[in-house]
């Protein structure tokens, strides 16, 4: 396997966030030899991509549960999204960073470190919540219709567990290399404008870096 970038992006002032794009985790069919709760997160996982899917291609719904369930579909797919980068660390014992090359290397390495810290720790915490909320959201079952809040809260424990699980990988078992990137000191200055002034030319800072979902991030996260 091919070692990992992530890089560090900045997106205020002082403030910086870790990405990168590592390719979809292929789901294949579940057997008779997994084990029972891998074969129940296969199922849910496959009923989630039906309902994101169903989501993302029809409009929202007129009814106030069917307006609510439509925004727990797109918060969670909005959520699994942010949270990949983190995911894929379980991945790699070794990964290059790549940092702004306005701050020197042992400033990048401790901004990494401290996100993957904070990391650590937030998600540890949700994994506890969510874990509680999951069990009690089953007793929704014998509600008519699908029961979104367990797939809601299904989904959101296996996020944080992964998370939690890339964070501590990054932090205890990667051997990190840093090498600067003068693309994204330019996006460190573009963080200051308006979004309509700065698009254009993030935009092209992505495609440099192929990185075709950069924009999109830098967008939501960027003040």
């Amino acid at each position: 396997m091919e070692d990992a970038v992530v890089y560090l992006v900045p997106v205020g002032h002082d403030r910086y966030e870790l990405y990168s794009e590592p390719p979809d985790e292929p789901v294949g069919a579940a057997s008779d030899d997994d084990g029972f709760m891998r074969r129940r997160l296969h199922r849910l996982r496959e009923r989630w991509r039906e309902t994101v899917q169903t989501a993302r291609h029809r409009p929202p719904p007129t009814g106030a549960m069917g307006r609510m369930r439509h925004w727990i579909v797109c918060r969670v797919a909005e959520t699994i999204a942010e949270q990949r980068t983190l995911w894929s660390l379980r991945l790699f014992t070794s990964v290059e960073l790549q940092y702004p090359s306005d701050i020197s290397e042992e400033r990048a390495i401790a901004f990494e470190r401290r996100l993957l810290a904070r990391a650590s720790r937030h998600h540890g915490l949700l994994t506890l919540v969510d874990g509680v909320l999951f069990a009690l959201s089953g007793l929704l079952v014998f509600v008519p219709g699908p029961n979104v809040l367990a797939y809601y809260f299904g989904l959101r424990l296996a996020a944080h567990v992964l998370s939690w699980r890339g964070a501590r990988q990054g932090l205890d078992r990667v051997e990190w290399r840093a090498r600067p990137e003068s693309a994204l000191a330019e996006l460190g200055a573009l963080a200051r404008l308006p979004r309509d002034s700065r698009a254009a030319r993030v935009e092209a800072i992505a495609s440099a870096l192929k990185l075709p979902r950069l924009a999109a991030f830098f967008d939501r996260v960027a003040v």
